[in-house]
C-alpha cells in the first residue's frame, strides 16, 4: 500500500496527528482536514485521486454523513471509513446505507483501523489498486472496468488481446491475468515479436531439432513448450510476418506445434495473451494481419486508455513514483511545488505511465530539499500542455531558449496567482533570480 493517499477528517488535532503518524509508519501518505467542508476541498483538489477517507461522524458544522453522501455522489469508488464516539445501531445503519466501507467506534486501535483500511482498499469496488498487482495504481473508472473484466476471465483459457499505446502498462496487465489465473503456479513466458528478426522468430516460438539448420547443434524447445501449463505473452503480435501468423493460428487452434526439423507435432497446453500498440482493425483491412488470427486472439479484448484520458491517475502515480525513487536513491521527498500537479495533469504524455515514471525519477534526483518543481521535472525546456486543437499533424515553429524561458515564467506566475515566491518555487529558482529575469524581460518591452 506504499504511497496511497488517505484523508483523515476529524476536529480533534491530537487524533489527526496520531492517525497520521500510524498511517505514515504503515507506508501510506496521510492528508488531514478538520471539517467536512475542508475535506471536500482537499478531495476536489486531488480530482478524486485519494485511496480512501477516514472521517469522524460527529464534527462541528457538517458531519461525516454529509461528507460521505457528497463524496459518493462525485467519487463513488472512493472507500470511506466512518469513526465515531457516539456509536449506535441507527448511525451505523445510516452510514452503511449511504455507502460507507466500514464503521468503527472510537477509541479504536490503530491496528484495527489499518486492517479495516487494507480491506477497504483491496476488496471494495473503489479500490485504487489490486493486491495482486500493486504496480497497477489507478482511480480511473475505465481502468476499474478493465480490472473487473480481468477478474471475470482470468481463470478461463480464453485468449486475450490487450491494445494500448506504448507505456500504458500492457505487459503489467498480462502479468496480472497470469497471477489471477488457475495457471499462476505455471510459467509466464514472454516473447517480443517486434524485437526478433523474422527468420529467427519461428524458431524462438516453436523450437527446433538438432540439425534443423546450420548452427543447430542441439534440440531447443521454443516458447510454446516453455510456457506449457502456463501463459505465453506475445508482445507486439501485430509485427509478426504473415507466413508465421498462419502457423501461430494453427498452434492456437490445434494446441500443438511443429519444431523446425521435427517429424511429429508436439502437444502444448498454453494460454495466449497478446499485446499491440497498433490499430488492429486497420491492420486487418490493410492485409497486414490475418483476420482469422485477429478474431482468434481477440476473444477477450482489453483496451488500455492512455494516461492523458485519465488525468485523475496522474497525482496518484506521481506521488507513488516519487516515494519509490526517493527511497531507492536515499533522497527526501516533501511533495510537489504549488501548480506543478495541475501542469502535469495538462500534459499529453505520449509515453504514458512510462514517461511519467521517468520524469519523476529525474525530478527526485534534481529536486532541492525534497520539493519537486517544474525546473526539476523539465530541466531543459517546458513541454506543451494539451490544447483544444485536434489537428495533430500541424507543426509549431521551434522556439528559442529565451522564448521558452519567458513562457515558463509566465506560466509559473499564472499558476501561482502572481505570487513571486510561489512562482520561484514552481520554477525551482530563487526569488532573487526570478526578480532579475522579470527585470530583464521588462527591459525588452515585455509586459508582465
Amino acid at each position: 500500500m506504499a504511497g496511497i493517499r488517505v484523508l483523515i477528517v476529524d476536529d480533534d488535532p491530537d487524533l489527526r496527528e496520531l492517525l497520521s503518524a500510524s498511517l505514515r509508519e504503515a507506508g501510506y501518505h496521510p492528508l488531514t482536514a478538520a471539517t467536512a467542508r475542508e475535506a471536500l476541498e482537499v478531495i476536489s483538489g486531488s480530482n478524486g485521486g485519494l485511496g480512501a477517507v477516514v472521517a469522524d461522524l460527529k464534527m462541528p458544522g457538517e458531519d461525516g454523513l454529509w461528507l460521505l453522501e457528497r463524496v459518493k455522489e462525485r467519487w463513488p469508488r472512493t472507500p470511506i471509513i466512518i469513526l465515531t464516539g457516539y456509536g449506535s445501531v441507527e448511525s451505523a445503519v445510516r452510514a452503511m446505507k449511504a455507502g460507507a466501507s466500514d464503521f468503527l467506534l472510537k477509541p479504536c486501535s490503530t491496528k484495527l483501523l489499518l486492517k479495516v483500511l487494507e480491506k477497504s482498499l483491496t476488496s471494495g469496488p473503489g479500490r485504487p489498486l489490486l493486491p495482486e498487482a500493486p504496480e497497477l495504481l489507478t482511480n480511473d473508472p475505465k481502468m476499474f472496468a478493465i480490472l473487473e473484466r480481468i477478474k471475470l476471465v482470468a481463470e478461463s483459457k480464453a485468449t486475450v488481446l490487450i491494445q494500448g499505446e506504448s507505456g500504458t502498462g500492457k505487459e503489467l496487465v498480462a502479468c496480472l491475468i497470469h497471477r489471477l489465473s488457475d495457471r499462476r503456479s505455471g510459467p509466464f513466458v514472454a516473447v517480443n515479436c517486434a524485437a526478433i528478426p523474422e527468420n529467427l522468430l519461428e524458431a524462438e516460438l516453436f523450437g527446433y531439432e538438432k540439425g534443423a539448420f546450420t548452427g543447430a547443434q542441439t534440440r531447443k524447445p521454443g516458447k510454446f513448450e516453455l510456457a506449457h501449463q502456463g501463459t505465453l505473452l506475445l508482445d507486439e503480435v501485430s509485427e509478426m510476418a504473415l507466413p508465421l501468423q498462419a502457423k501461430l493460428l494453427r498452434a492456437i487452434q490445434e494446441g500443438e506445434i511443429d519444431r523446425l526439423g521435427g517429424h511429429r507435432p508436439v502437444k502444448v497446453d498454453v494460454r495466449i495473451v497478446a499485446t499491440t500498440n497498433r490499430n488492429m482493425e486497420a491492420y486487418v483491412q490493410e492485409g497486414r494481419f490475418r483476420e482469422d488470427l485477429y478474431f482468434r486472439l481477440n476473444v477477450i479484448p482489453l483496451k488500455i486508455p492512455p494516461l492523458r484520458e485519465r488525468p485523475g491517475d496522474i497525482p496518484l502515480l506521481a506521488e507513488h513514483f516519487a516515494r519509490l525513487f526517493a527511497r531507492a536513491y536515499g533522497r527526501p521527498f516533501e511533495g510537489f511545488a504549488p501548480g506543478v500537479m495541475d501542469f502535469l495533469k495538462g500534459l499529453p504524455w505520449p509515453g504514458n505511465v512510462r514517461e511519467l515514471k521517468n520524469a519523476i525519477e529525474r525530478a527526485v534526483l534534481l529536486s532541492r530539499e525534497g520539493v519537486i518543481t517544474l525546473g526539476a521535472l523539465f530541466p531543459d525546456d517546458l513541454p506543451e500542455t494539451q490544447t483544444d486543437d485536434k489537428d495533430q499533424d500541424s507543426k509549431l515553429p521551434l522556439k528559442t531558449l529565451k522564448e521558452l524561458e519567458q513562457e515558463m515564467i509566465i506560466r509559473a506566475l499564472e499558476a501561482s496567482g502572481g505570487n513571486r515566491t510561489k512562482a520561484a518555487e514552481i520554477l525551482g529558482i530563487s526569488v532573487r533570480t526570478l526578480r532579475n529575469k522579470l527585470q530583464e524581460l521588462r527591459s525588452q518591452g515585455i509586459q508582465l
